[in-house]
């Protein structure tokens, strides 16, 4: 009955959650092209060479970068120390984005690897306790439960400091580099600028829900299977 109450509970926090957050990943995938904005980030260099001016500025020249026009997704990997651009080059949003990758690049690196392979041992642990549980193989179930929630919040907690970190920095980032080029007005900087804050304010709500509504719905999962087991 207690492997019940729990995932009723995950739901309900889920759904409370979804509510506070206001999460509306349709209106942010419409924001991230705005066409005279785009035609404002249009004179700015390719993608790679905004990416090496950042790391430049940041001095931290050391890592790879490459793009890749076949994958939606930008992202830094830490354990290789790269960052992926992807297919981007027509929005005004890749000015901010390409900046938040490379701040991420400067955090520390005991915390950047910690969430790599820790992301991944939660999503294994997550994986195994599942697959025992439904061959109904898997001893006191509610104490792998806890170490289950225990192990999201720990996730939680990191992702959380690394993505909020660079997502706040990234637009004061993003503003600087603008200035310093001297391509656009000021007018232009400010319309840029002010939509990356537009942009963070939905995004960083985004992000947050998404994290824990992860963590949420393998909760659920593994009590909702305890409980049929």
């Amino acid at each position: 009955m207690e492997f019940l109450v729990v995932f009723g509970i995950s739901l309900i926090l889920l759904g409370i959650a979804a509510f506070i957050f206001g999460v509306n990943i349709k209106k942010l995938k419409e924001m991230v092209n705005i066409k005279p904005l785009d035609e404002i980030a249009e004179k700015y260099p390719n993608n790679i060479e905004i990416c090496q001016d950042y790391l430049k500025k940041l001095g931290n020249t050391n890592v790879k970068v490459q793009e890749d026009e076949e994958s939606e997704a930008t992202v830094y990997i830490a354990v290789s120390d790269k960052i992926c651009i992807g297919d981007m080059k027509k929005s005004y949003a890749r000015i901010q984005t390409i900046a938040h990758e490379c701040l991420h690049s400067i955090q520390n690196r005991k915390i950047l690897l910690f969430n790599f392979f820790f992301s991944n041992i939660y999503l294994i642990y997550f994986a195994v306790i599942v697959i025992l549980a439904l061959c109904g193989i898997l001893p006191n179930q509610m104490m792998f439960l806890v170490i289950l929630c225990m192990l999201g919040l720990v996730q939680f907690a990191v992702r959380q400091y690394l993505e909020n970190d660079a997502m706040i920095k990234a637009r004061y980032l993003a503003k600087e580099y603008m200035e310093e080029k001297g391509i656009s007005t000021k007018e232009e900087i400010e319309s840029l600028v002010k939509q990356f804050d537009e942009i963070n304010d939905i995004g960083i709500a985004s992000v947050q829900y998404k994290m824990l509504a992860g963590i949420m719905l393998k909760i659920a999962i593994f009590s909702i299977i305890s409980f049929l087991r």
